[in-house]
């Protein structure tokens, strides 16, 4: 398909040392060929191989050669189609970064014959020509705005393909299961559905359980990019515009010990831990008669309804009351924390009478609150037995995490044990906070003695029903399908006990002629534990 010729600047509008004018099109080569001069003066850039990249200089289009004058010296990248983002004819000029000489570029750039590209269009071109899809697009204008790391590297990954890999992968299966029910109801002869009930069950539920992961997946990407609404809610004077000027570090909200103080919302924007904050302090609410403070506890309650986290800052040193159960009942299906501020005063309020009040105001919430249970501590310890030389994978992994944990008040010690017996006795007897094992398996992933009711080593202690019905169920069958299937969702529903923190995962790299070995027979689902040499019988020679 034929297409015009689009240009604009491709870096920051701001005085650099370095500025980048992108040409692409099908006459992006003969546009810049009207434009640029090697250091011999010459038009030689449509002969240039493509990824390539050349000294020489931009000259102003006059009436004659004689007259034309050099605007800028320049680098000039050539990107042959389909080699390129958008997979057309590229040129990028390299110019000197001043924002009067980028314009100067690109205006010569349009007489030559291209056009003012529109906002995004090189990435659409990139989509349209099926270079990117929708999903990496979006990835692109993600990496652009991304305000921390963590939204970085999302960005980053979804760019390189981990969605849409996902999704293409899942629609792969999907149209599989579709293709093998039609071949069946067409030649049952030769096709046999029997026992198929079983194994699309599986994977009915490991595709759907991708796709709510995904979906779910998807509002988390939003709070990356984007922030994490925060809103600070409670009654008057109960210390949230204290919190807030904590959490910034400086005093950008006005404390004082007037009830009231507050009343409209204040919001700020934070890092913590590389993830972004978007805090908003809110009008104490609570029932009142003065017409400005009705109108910061509406607002208030309109904010808390869209955020995305709730502090609940409650004054530990006051008797709850209404107010306190109205809070309660707006938040209720929100992710809250609740912050018992004001410990330097007498306590009237502690952890286990809001627990009770919250059961008693939220109907059918009580599954739903998470406390720290008795014994929380912000110290813990946690066993390695892997010699005592403190360059174990798991040893360097978790130092890391220590480090990272510091940085919200928790701290996490790091024992490298060099006797192993000293781990084992410490997991036996239960006294460790945490301890670090590696599990291996063999072909077979079976997961009876770890998890099961019954298993001898169910240190875990899991008693889960469903858990053992699909451990059983997994042993009895011969189908590998439906044995994944049985697994995969085994392994949430223990992920969902939260007895495991998964640490690290080995992987085999392994390299095989091709000119000896048949590829088309290698296991395509390989995982670390289940590696080609637990299938060398099904390997073909050349």
């Amino acid at each position: 398909m034929k297409t015009d010729t689009i240009a604009a600047i491709a870096t920051a509008m701001s005085d650099s040392g370095i500025g980048i004018i992108r040409v692409s099109g099908d006459q992006a080569f003969t546009v810049v060929d009207k434009i640029y001069r090697n250091k011999k003066n010459e038009r030689v850039l449509t002969k240039y191989a493509t990824h390539t990249i050349h000294y020489g200089f931009i000259v102003d289009i006059n009436i004659t050669e004689e007259n034309e004058t050099i605007i800028d010296e320049v680098m000039v990248t050539v990107m042959k189609a389909p080699r390129s983002y958008t997979t057309e004819d590229t040129v990028e000029i390299n110019c000197h970064g001043g924002i009067l000489m980028m314009r100067k570029i690109l205006d010569t750039v349009i007489k030559a014959g291209a056009r003012i590209a529109e906002p995004g269009e090189f990435t659409k071109r990139a989509f349209l020509n099926g270079r990117i899809d929708l999903s990496k697009a979006e990835a692109v204008m993600d990496i652009i705005h991304a305000g921390n790391e963590f939204a970085l590297q999302s960005s980053v990954k979804q760019l390189k393909g981990s969605v849409s890999d996902k999704i293409r992968k899942l629609r792969e299966d999907i149209l599989y299961e579709i293709a093998y029910i039609e071949s069946a109801l067409d030649d049952p002869e030769h096709i046999s559905l029997d026992g198929y009930h079983d194994r699309l069950s599986a994977k009915t539920e490991s595709v759907s359980s991708e796709l709510r992961a995904l979906l779910h997946s998807a509002d988390d990407g939003r709070m990356l990019r984007e922030g994490i609404n925060t809103v600070i809610v409670g009654k008057p004077n109960a210390g949230k515009s204290s919190i807030l000027n904590l959490m910034v570090g400086e005093e950008k909200a006005i404390v004082t010990d007037i009830a009231g103080t507050t009343r409209d919302t204040l919001e700020e924007v934070i890092s913590l831990g590389g993830i972004t904050l978007n805090i908003v302090d809110t009008a104490g609410i609570r029932n009142t008669q003065d017409v400005v403070e009705k109108i910061g506890v509406e607002r208030a309650r309109k904010i808390s309804a869209d955020a995305d986290l709730i502090l609940y800052v409650v004054d530990s040193s006051l008797p709850l009351d209404e107010n306190d159960r109205d809070i309660m009942r707006m938040i209720q299906d929100k992710n809250t924390i609740i912050l018992l501020n004001k410990s330097d005063l007498e306590e009237v309020v502690c952890e286990d009478e809001i627990l009770k009040e919250i059961r008693n105001t939220c109907a059918g919430l009580c599954e739903k609150v998470t406390a720290a249970p008795a014994g929380a501590k912000m110290e813990y310890v946690v066993n390695i037995g892997a010699g005592g030389a403190g360059d174990h994978p798991t040893f360097l992994i978790l130092k890391n995490a220590s480090d990272a944990l510091g940085t919200i008040g928790l701290t996490l010690t790091v024992n490298d044990l060099a006797n192993a017996s000293d781990l084992y006795a410490s997991y036996q007897t239960g006294v460790a906070d945490m301890w670090c094992a590696a599990w291996q398996a063999g072909t077979d992933p079976d997961m009876f003695q770890l998890y099961h009711s019954d298993g001898s080593t169910n240190y875990y202690q899991i008693d889960d029903a469903e858990l053992d019905e699909m451990i059983e169920a997994a042993r009895l069958s011969t189908d590998q399908t439906y044995r994944k299937g049985l697994y995969k969702a085994a392994m949430e529903i223990i992920m969902d006990w939260g007895v495991e923190l998964p640490v690290y995962q080995r992987s085999e790299c392994v390299m095989l002629s091709t000119e000896r070995v048949n590829r088309d027979t290698l296991p395509t689902d390989m995982t670390p534990y289940l590696s080609w040499q637990q299938e060398v019988q099904n390997l073909e020679m050349k």
